[in-house]
């Protein structure tokens, strides 16, 4: 799955939740355009996602494996931007 498809999951499932639909949507566009879109804006949708209860309606809609995917996508490119926090 590419970040733009993880993106346009959360957005099919959004219209009712107006700060997750702003989200996914600046985030589908700016993929679509080929551009990039910062982790904080794809950690923002996941939690958006998580709280509004999305999650559910993803994983009936779309399957357990393809939410699953669409998770992984979104959280690995979280992972790979967020700047590394050195502890002493």
């Amino acid at each position: 799955m590419e970040l733009r498809d993880a993106a346009g999951m959360l957005l099919a499932e959004s219209a009712a939740h107006p700060e997750l639909l702003r989200l996914s949507r600046h985030a589908y566009d700016e993929l679509a355009a080929g551009r990039a879109v910062d982790h904080t804006v794809l950690s923002e949708m996941l939690r958006e996602g998580a709280r509004k209860d999305v999650y559910g309606v993803l994983k009936r809609k779309y399957g357990e494996q393809a939410f699953e995917n669409m998770v992984m996508v979104l959280a690995r490119e979280v992972d790979r931007q967020a700047p590394v926090v050195v502890r002493r």
